[in-house]
């Protein structure tokens, strides 16, 4: 199969083939990427808890045929970089076992629901500008940051039905746990975007970036956004100390207490599924997204190199978050369940309106 032929082929197709043959390049390319980052997070996260705690960390697991690689051979596997795919190998091989007494469909259905919610979400987020006449994000939505809480308020029905599908004290403890704490700090982060919306006047993703492409970024405008945002972000992935609904040394694992295999490598992909996602998010609304303010890498790309280089800053500053994430974990203590809750309702809501408030004054003397 010649080029001349898939280029007759392609262009052959009706602006909608066209449309939808991109489209599924572009969810694959996503998703595989997506999926890529959080499992080799993982590798990252216990390389830097070894550090932290003066360990080694994963530096053993290798395919039998690595060891007759010179040189890059025992470099790759004292990095670790086989362990992601051990681990993959492990829970898929691993007996599915499902418990006496739980309730089986929603048992089978949870760890599905928990997945998805992070899969919609970087269907809005812009991971370029263009290639072509073809934007680099998966829709282009006008409300796309109403779209993305609208999904992300979904993401407690997998944990609460994995609670409440357990028919086990700890489960049911974490899934009440998390439900009440999502819908906490729900509010905490939106209304910690509401600045963004007055000062840019727009909900579409890519015009935010186009601001701060004329402008500078969010994070300087609007600092206390980005803290809330922050912070509620890390009560929204139940990451520590924010990590109640699972809490090993109360809960043993919380709702999934009495997942195994895949359905628990599915929770597991869903908390750092959701962590990408939501580091993508704050780069989009609050770093410039995709672009840097020099060399020219703030305008739309003008061949596939610059954007192939475009998508790998969006990479690189989503990156940079989510070592923000892990370090904080290995470095402070789990709150108690009443200073979460405390933090969130007493503190964060009215700091969020205050901001809201100072904002719209703000903007109201300068008009």
């Amino acid at each position: 199969m010649d080029l001349h032929f898939i280029n007759s082929w392609y262009y052959g197709l009706s602006p909608t083939g066209q449309l939808a043959l991109w489209s599924v390049v572009k969810i694959a390319i996503a998703i595989g990427v997506l999926h890529g980052i959080a499992a080799y997070a993982v590798l990252v996260e216990r390389k830097v808890s070894a550090w932290i705690q003066d360990r080694v960390g994963p530096n053993r697991v290798a395919p039998p045929f690595i060891k007759y690689v010179p040189v890059l051979g025992p470099i790759l596997t004292r990095m670790g970089i086989f362990q992601p795919l051990a681990d993959g190998l492990k829970f898929m091989l691993k007996e599915d076992f499902t418990p006496a007494g739980v309730r089986k469909a929603y048992f089978w259905l949870a760890p599905a629901v928990a997945v998805i919610p992070s899969l919609l979400v970087i269907a809005v987020i812009p991971f370029g500008s263009q290639i072509g006449s073809q934007k680099m994000v998966i829709a282009d939505l006008n409300v796309g940051i109403l779209y993305t809480f609208g999904i992300v308020s979904l993401g407690v029905y997998g944990i609460v039905l994995a609670g409440y599908a357990a028919n086990s004290k700890y489960s049911f403890l974490g899934g009440i746990r998390s439900s009440a704490q999502m819908i906490s700090y729900e509010i905490a982060m939106g209304m910690s975007v509401i600045p963004v919306f007055l000062i840019c006047g727009n909900l579409n993703l890519n015009q935010i970036i186009s601001w701060q492409v004329q402008n500078h970024w969010l994070v300087l405008y609007s600092p206390l956004s980005f803290i809330i945002f922050l912070v509620a972000a890390f009560a929204e992935t139940n990451r520590t100390p924010f990590d109640l609904p699972e809490a090993e040394t109360e809960l043993v694992g919380g709702y999934h207490t009495e997942y195994g295999s895949m359905k628990f490598a599915l929770f597991f992909l869903a908390e750092y599924s959701n962590m990408v996602a939501t580091a993508g998010m704050m780069v989009t609304l609050f770093f410039g997204g995709w672009t840097l303010p020099f060399g020219g890498l703030d305008q739309p790309a003008s061949g596939i190199g610059i954007a192939i280089l475009q998508i790998l800053i969006f990479l690189a500053k989503v990156c940079a978050l989510m070592v923000v994430f892990i370090w904080v974990r290995w470095m402070f203590p789990r709150f108690r369940y009443d200073q979460l809750m405390d933090l969130g309702w007493r503190r964060f809501v009215p700091l969020a309106l205050a901001n809201i408030l100072i904002t719209a004054l703000v903007l109201w003397a300068k008009s």
